[in-house]
């Protein structure tokens, strides 16, 4: 026999709403102001240096890297997934480091000499350095999905 349970119910008219936030003017001190997100939404974003993202030196190293395409897929190496990183130091050093699809890929040879000279191109750069490296792999995940649309893999 299951035993019957029973729920006691209250009625309310109404209920006391709890008490807001305030901040007295008497409390704050008078470093704080009232509305302390005036300062930060009018501060002006610190410089960009050339070489970090957003910047035009490193922005130039993208544009440039885009502009070499794998002579067997119709997919430039950047969004490829080839490019593992890109460092540009303040005196205008840039260290590409980079993979390609295979090791045996026809390109291997001339492939970094290309990026080299094109990344030594851009304006701001005074010296390039390719690093083609095999680990991790390439593998098809790397790629953008504008690669991967224009290969019919979306």
């Amino acid at each position: 026999m299951s035993e019957e349970v029973k729920i006691a119910v209250e009625e309310v008219n109404a209920v006391v709403p709890p008490p807001k936030a305030r901040v007295d003017e008497a409390e704050t001190s008078g470093e704080r102001r009232r509305d302390y997100l005036d300062g930060f939404l009018a501060a002006k974003p610190d410089e960009l240096t050339q070489g970090e993202p957003g910047g035009s030196v490193y922005d130039g190293i993208i544009d440039a890297l885009k502009d070499i395409y794998d002579p067997e897929i119709p997919v430039n190496i950047y969004d490829l997934g080839l490019i593992y990183g890109v460092d540009v130091t303040e005196d205008g050093h840039a260290v590409v480091t980079m993979t390609l699809t295979t090791p045996h890929c026809p390109v291997a040879e001339s492939m970094p000499g290309e990026v080299e000279l094109r990344v030594g191109a851009v304006p701001g750069v005074g010296d390039a350095e390719v690093n083609l490296v095999w680990d991790p792999p390439w593998d098809p995940a790397k790629m953008s999905d504008d690669a991967k649309l224009e290969l019919g893999m979306l």
